[in-house]
């Protein structure tokens, strides 16, 4: 548990990020849920660009795309470890991959609408492998729910949202200085 004054802290911080990096996004009344469409798009952005970011690691370091349990560590690299120190960087500084920057979008707690914290992140990008199942169940859920969170939304407890004139994103908390219209 934070200390009071890294508290404080923390709430000048989200205020402060909210009113000069996100002020769209600030007004809940404003945003809406990301749907299964615009999500599609998005990864298949995000898949180019850890594809680039791949190649030019086994380019420079040597390696191969294997994924096979007899892969390299330049492959292991590439492969596994790249894309996910890549993807909980892009969450943590701005809240998106690349996908998901070009519509505007972030991913956010799903009870308070503030930035996810990065166990929450990790917990996301873990929550990818099980989405997986069932042919993917997870990642089409999304079309399917209210909040249009996949499961590996579900399990981190986030949502995706974006600036809006159509919907009304609702969360359970208000954000510190925030007024609270959650339900």
């Amino acid at each position: 548990r934070p200390h009071r004054h890294q508290q404080s802290g923390q709430k000048y911080f989200v205020a402060w990020h909210l009113s000069t990096c996100c002020a769209a996004m600030s007004d809940h009344d404003g945003l809406e849920y990301v749907g299964f469409w615009l999500r599609v798009g998005a990864a298949l952005v995000d898949t180019l660009v850890m594809l680039a970011a791949a190649m030019l690691l086994i380019v420079v370091f040597g390696g191969d795309m294997d994924l096979g349990p007899d892969q390299g560590l330049v492959s292991l690299l590439a492969n596994w470890i790249a894309p996910f120190v890549l993807t909980v960087l892009f969450w943590k500084f701005r809240q998106a991959t690349p996908g998901k920057m070009l519509w505007g979008a972030r991913i956010v707690d799903a009870r308070t609408g503030l930035p996810p914290s990065t166990g929450q992140m990790v917990g996301r990008y873990l929550g990818y492998f099980v989405s997986t199942l069932g042919l993917g169940l997870g990642f089409v859920w999304v079309a399917f729910d209210a909040r249009k969170q996949g499961w590996h939304d579900k399990l981190a407890g986030t949502v995706v949202v974006r600036p809006s004139h159509h919907g009304q994103v609702r969360f359970e908390q208000p954000a510190p200085g925030g007024t609270h219209n959650g339900g």
